[in-house]
């Protein structure tokens, strides 16, 4: 579970880490807190070295769908998909906003990551089951290095995260720690 290398040109993606998910009801347990924490910590560690982030928040189910799976009077409120503050925003990152599992799936992700040249996508986030492991998918299909910092991650289901950090994501990229990918920062070139 090491970190290989950091491409030249790597992007951090955080998955779904805004305030309306951690204010839901089981929103703010103390596993999410310290997914939160660390991917504070890879955000701060990628925007020092000028490297991309991008800050991925749901909207709310595809369109279209008629099973809708949440609430049928579900409003979000205004502040809904803003990201968490832990997380800082900044003018320079990337903000997408989507309604599909992956956050390639509709969204402007894959476009801004090529004009800026990244090869390698770092994910963190929740649910690692569904919207991480959905955007995993999507970017190793799209040709990136994938990297998964599995402790920056986080599902309400504790078997579906085991099956998604032991049995999926090893066959999509590499898995690791929040601190190995912030080493191998700190050492590359």
């Amino acid at each position: 579970m090491t970190l290989s290398a950091i491409d030249a040109k790597p992007a951090l993606v955080v998955i779904d880490l805004q305030k309306g998910i951690l204010a839901m009801p089981g929103g703010s347990t103390d596993d999410l807190k310290q997914v939160v924490e660390r991917a504070a910590e890879l955000t701060a560690a990628f925007r020092s070295r000028g490297l991309p982030v991008a800050l991925v928040s749901i909207l709310g189910d595809a369109p279209g769908r008629t099973d809708v799976s949440g609430p049928a009077d579900f409003t979000p409120q205004p502040d809904f998909a803003d990201p968490v503050d832990e997380l800082t925003p900044q003018p320079g990152d990337l903000r997408i906003l989507r309604q599909r599992w992956s956050a390639f799936g509709a969204t402007t992700l894959h476009d801004d990551l090529q004009k800026a040249g990244v090869t390698q996508v770092v994910l963190a986030g929740v649910a690692t089951s569904i919207g991480v492991e959905s955007s995993a998918r999507a970017a190793h299909e799209h040709g990136y290095h994938v990297v998964l910092a599995t402790d920056a991650m986080t599902d309400m289901n504790a078997d579906a995260h085991h099956n998604s950090t032991h049995h999926i994501f090893p066959r999509l990229g590499e898995t690791t720690t929040t601190a190995d990918i912030l080493d191998k920062l700190q050492h590359a070139h």
